[in-house]
């Protein structure tokens, strides 16, 4: 059994830092690294992808709205082509950075609200996937199993990989919690190690309230800017491997 530890880094900008991508990128074997649209500026965006390629880490662009104020936490209206061309922006933007340390963009995985509205927004989840088949259609596309988004890139011919999360609670319908509700996050790493065993050796998670709810990954996320990110994160590979769980990159 494999699985894979990803999480979101290269979120800070200019002297604003968020989270210890350092501590981070030595434990997670795939990293989503901010294109510069909801967080990220270049110099950050190269040298998260440095580390990242001297651990060995899967670099994944982490495109998302053009947004830094709202952290790419808002939902946008776009029009189809507009999403598209941001979208490509931000793939060469990131893969350009990525290829300067040796590496190279490895998946797409959207972020925040664009995530979220790719769920059930046929427009907006087409729009991504004409984005990574217009660059490189062999890029694996990250997203919610049972999405819209991981449908529009199977029947456009992409590699799709089913993503659960550490630290996020989830609805009775196999959806994340939004993040102004109680449950939302997730903190305590011994709990969340536990809880991401079985969701990965059982495919079963308990939601918010009580329910079991099934959800199948290949990939599980802690987000960096949670409090202990780096704890959840170690703590889940520990847990994980001690139960005979082998952690590896899925790209």
């Amino acid at each position: 059994m494999t699985v894979d530890l990803n999480s979101d880094v290269g979120e800070s900008f200019g002297r604003w830092e968020l989270g210890d991508d350092e501590a981070v990128l030595a434990v997670v074997t795939s990293a989503n690294v901010a294109c510069g649209f909801h967080a990220g500026d270049p110099l950050t965006l190269r040298r998260t992808c440095e580390v990242a390629a001297g651990h060995g880490v899967r670099i994944g662009a982490q495109v998302g709205y053009r947004d830094l104020a709202g952290f790419g936490r808002r939902y946008m209206a776009y029009e189809r082509a507009e999403l598209t061309a941001d979208v490509l922006y931000q793939l060469g933007a990131l893969d350009g950075l990525a290829r300067a340390a040796g590496s190279r963009v490895s998946y797409v995985k959207p972020h925040g609200a664009l995530y979220n509205t790719a769920v059930h927004d046929a427009d907006q989840a087409a729009a991504v996937v004409d984005a990574v088949t217009a660059y490189d259609a062999s890029l694996p596309l990250l997203g919610l199993p049972g999405s819209v988004l991981l449908a529009t890139g199977e029947r456009a011919g992409l590699r799709t990989v089913r993503e659960a999360f550490v630290d996020r609670g989830y609805t009775p319908a196999g959806t994340l919690v939004p993040r102004s509700q109680e449950g939302a996050l997730l903190t305590d790493p011994g709990e969340v190690a536990e809880r991401v065993l079985r969701l990965v050796t059982e495919g079963t998670v308990v939601a918010v309230d009580g329910s079991v709810v099934e959800v199948e990954a290949d990939s599980v996320c802690v987000h960096g800017d949670s409090p202990g990110a780096v704890a959840m994160a170690q703590a889940v590979r520990d847990r994980l491997t001690g139960a005979g769980v082998r952690v590896a990159a899925f790209a």
